[in-house]
């Protein structure tokens, strides 16, 4: 069966729009992509959400955050379970910071109708920047684990992180992945491949609670969604093992590019609403 003929059969399924197969094609292929970077050390949003946009013209913006979320949650989910029984487990934090997550991506979502775009993006941007630039200037952070503080402290340093990064997921989403990462390693001393894992647990909690949210409204391209949660799965699997595999030192590597993607793709946002 040739590619235009398999497009032109699931065409006529629930949930798949009605665009050519060069489109499902760059969207499974960017989903691919998303998973592997997600999973490496998150920013996956800045890959998949751009090319839903792109190929999908004349979908609604919550069918396209709905889909974004259907696909990236399986890319999440396949790169916890991977660094879960990889990286050494840390059972009191993962509970701390995806309880906190969850409870902050449930108010980001409450809040978001109330925040004002043309405020917190430029904010969002000055903090995205600054990471950066405190990578940069520190070579050798997130290459030793150092925690600053212990026990219950250190437990409500995690909920603070959750929190606060789960608020950013609820009202806007791109980039959760990398601002927990930063967080972990900046504020909480892990060295960048345990952030990465910790960030991913908690990536696929808020994620999940986002898509129940969305399937309650109905707003999910289920068809679309489902074709490219299988090769965002693929990528997601692909890029936990890879950084298994290289270790801190390739992590802190990607986390650079992709936070210079997102300052680019924020600033992009703050000129275009100018």
């Amino acid at each position: 069966m040739s590619a235009a003929t398999a497009a032109g059969v699931l065409a006529g399924w629930p949930g798949m729009p009605d665009v050519g197969w060069q489109a499902v094609a760059l969207l499974v292929l960017a989903a691919l992509v998303a998973g592997w970077v997600d999973a490496v050390v998150g920013g996956g949003g800045l890959v998949q959400l751009p090319a839903l946009l792109l190929a999908l013209p004349g979908a609604t913006p919550v069918q396209v955050l709905a889909t974004n979320k259907l696909s990236g949650v399986w890319g999440t989910t396949a790169a916890a379970v991977t660094y879960a029984r990889r990286l050494p487990r840390r059972p009191r934090a993962v509970g701390v910071l995806t309880a906190a997550a969850a409870v902050g991506s449930g108010l980001g979502a409450a809040l978001a109708a109330l925040v004002p775009p043309g405020l917190f993006t430029p904010l969002v941007l000055v903090l995205v920047v600054v990471i950066g630039v405190v990578t940069v200037a520190r070579p050798r952070l997130g290459l030793v684990e150092r925690h600053r503080v212990r026990s219950m402290s250190f437990a409500a340093l995690l909920a603070g992180i959750g929190i606060g990064v789960g608020v950013w997921d609820g009202i806007f989403g791109p980039g959760t992945g990398t601002l927990f990462v930063f967080a972990l390693v900046g504020l909480a001393g892990y060295q960048f491949l345990d952030a990465t894992g910790l960030a991913r647990i908690a990536n696929a909690v808020t994620n999940l609670a986002a898509l129940v949210v969305f399937t309650l409204q109905g707003a999910p391209l289920w068809t679309l969604g489902v074709l490219m949660g299988a090769a965002n799965l693929a990528g997601g699997w692909l890029g936990a093992h890879t950084a298994i595999a290289r270790g801190s030192a390739f992590v802190r590597a990607v986390f650079l590019v992709v936070v210079g993607l997102l300052a680019a793709r924020l600033a992009w946002d703050v000129v275009a609403g100018l």
